[in-house]
């Protein structure tokens, strides 16, 4: 009995772009032998993305579709699509062709040499922006440094996992998901293979610099509490300055010095209260993520699938 591949692909306003993917993805497993599906998971598109998938899942038995109520964003999108896949390994991929089809064999051979995981590892190009590289280096940087999993530089979300990390994906109940760090924290047996980057032919990337820092952020507190760590540190440095500061000013008055107030006092209000206010906000970044995961709402919620 052939093994089957589950191929989960979350997407956003991609409707250029599917009748090449699918084309590519049909291609490389027509000299593969394996069953494969492909898992469409159309997160609150606002273009014609969804209709498109239809008409190919009518015309297509391999072709799968999940359609949530809204946008949801693109981990939990990924979450869908490994809760409802069926296939004895699950690759999840971009749907813009950035994450090349043809590295699928590779992913595939990897996984039957016995890793559970076969991660990839994004390369830079001579086309990638001189701000991208930038804040792409940083990203990993901060997070290695403050989060408790180790990240390679340019680790995507292209990936294979085994059923089993499956099974155990599924049953992950967090309301700020990201998959990068998570992939790391199971453990398994896990290899990495680099890759180059396809060129996009339809659309712009989703993912803005705001997107870019959000996801930095969730990626620090989804793992680490270093930062409350950190925000310790700088509550008692302030308070050993201040206390420097005053035991300078009491010298000084009884020395006869007289110390010119106004600049000083001002300078000193403003560096204290916002380092105050840092340090709050620190804290309370981690009190709303456990206030949001208290809710226990769903991660994502389906309008419609194909998926029985």
């Amino acid at each position: 009995m052939r093994r089957k591949i589950s191929i989960v692909i979350p997407i956003y306003n991609e409707v250029l772009n599917i009748p090449i993917m699918v084309h590519s993805i049909e291609a490389v497993f027509s000299k593969l032998d394996y069953d494969y599906n492909i898992i469409y998971v159309d997160d609150g598109s606002k273009d014609d993305t969804i209709e498109k998938i239809k008409n190919y899942a009518n015309q297509n038995k391999n072709i799968r579709f999940i359609s949530f109520s809204r946008n949801f964003g693109h981990q939990n999108a990924l979450k869908a699509g490994i809760d409802l896949s069926d296939g004895d390994a699950v690759i999840s991929m971009d749907g813009d062709m950035q994450h090349p089809p043809t590295l699928i064999p590779q992913l595939i051979k990897k996984w039957e040499e016995g890793n559970d995981i076969v991660y990839t590892i994004r390369l830079d190009t001579d086309n990638t922006s001189f701000v991208k590289k930038t804040t792409s280096n940083l990203f990993y940087q901060i997070l290695n440094k403050l989060s408790s999993v180790e990240l390679e530089k340019g680790t995507a979300d292209f990936r294979l996992l085994d059923k089993k990390v499956v099974n155990v994906f599924r049953e992950i109940k967090e309301s700020d998901l990201f998959w990068r760090g998570l992939v790391k924290w199971m453990g398994f047996n896990q290899i990495s293979i680099q890759y180059t980057a396809g060129d996009r032919v339809h659309g712009k990337s989703k993912y803005t610099y705001k997107k870019m820092k959000d996801l930095a952020l969730k990626g620090i507190t989804s793992f680490s509490t270093k930062p409350l760590s950190i925000a310790i540190y700088i509550g008692l440095v302030s308070s050993l300055a201040s206390i420097l500061f005053f035991l300078y000013a009491f010298i000084s008055y009884h020395m006869g010095h007289v110390i010119s107030g106004w600049t000083s006092i001002i300078i000193a209000i403003a560096f204290f209260g916002g380092l105050q206010l840092m340090v709050l906000g620190i804290v309370g970044l981690y009190l709303g993520k456990l206030f949001m995961q208290s809710k226990n709402r769903p991660q994502y919620i389906i309008k419609e699938t194909n998926i029985s």
